[in-house]
């Protein structure tokens, strides 16, 4: 079985040490580095499959660092945040991380989800690519009240359709328009889109899901600039047009 390789970029030792114990203890490999630096040294020469990063570096925000990664990588990270500040947490989401952490943390929880989120991000990753032709084939199948709709959702591949082409979703993506797409004649009111994508700790702010709406929206108008599937409900909240 291979090994899981995860980068911890954390400046405090006492937690590096905590998450270095945690992961081996559960057959991974992890490496750790105390600054943005070193980190992007080691991504480019080291096989990296998940990365756990703390938002306060000394060289660089965690933020900053995030945004540079995913410009060469696309690698499942977590982000370590302070429990007093709540923003961090939601500036994380917002910009596509695929989780957070607050401290103090339980180590087996950090664990738990680490291999969680390698799970998704594995199924998504090895989901073949839909072709035209099957998009229209399951269109046509799909029953008398769903068939005009312009998406295909298959939830054991986790990939969304939209008019043929596939998504490039992130996580909370993916669970925020499936859960439109399940119900598209159904409003959901923002808490009740944030209790759909986030199964424990919830962001405060109900103002993530307008962010990733809009993320949503510009992939969606990227295929077709004259559709609007996504509605606004002023007051209440959002719903697949009908």
């Amino acid at each position: 079985m291979m090994i899981t390789t995860v980068l911890i970029i954390e400046d405090e030792a006492e937690i590096a040490d905590t998450l270095l114990y945690a992961l081996t203890a559960e057959g991974m490999h992890p490496t750790w580095v105390m600054d943005a630096k070193s980190a992007l040294v080691h991504l480019a020469s080291t096989p990296t499959e998940f990365i756990i990063l703390d938002v306060g570096l000394p060289d660089a925000s965690g933020f900053e660092l995030f945004k540079t990664i995913r410009q060469q990588y696309d690698i499942p990270t977590m982000f370590l945040t302070a429990r007093s500040e709540e923003i961090d947490r939601i500036v994380g989401l917002e910009i596509g991380a695929d989780d957070y952490v607050t401290k103090p943390f339980s180590p087996r929880e950090v664990v738990a989800r680490v291999r969680n989120i390698l799970k998704r991000s594995q199924t998504m990753d090895n989901a073949p690519e839909l072709s035209t032709q099957a998009v229209s084939q399951a269109m046509a199948a799909s029953d008398e009240g769903s068939k005009n709709t312009p998406f295909l959702l298959d939830e054991q591949l986790m990939k969304i359709a939209y008019r043929g082409h596939d998504l490039a979703l992130t996580r909370s993506e993916y669970l925020l328009l499936s859960t439109l797409i399940k119900y598209p004649k159904r409003i959901y009111s923002r808490r009740q889109l944030i209790e759909q994508v986030w199964t424990s700790n919830h962001p405060s702010d109900d103002r993530v899901i307008d962010t990733h709406i809009k993320s949503l929206r510009q992939k969606l108008k990227s295929i077709d600039a004259d559709d609007i599937p996504i509605v606004t409900h002023r007051g209440f909240g959002y719903s697949l047009a009908s």
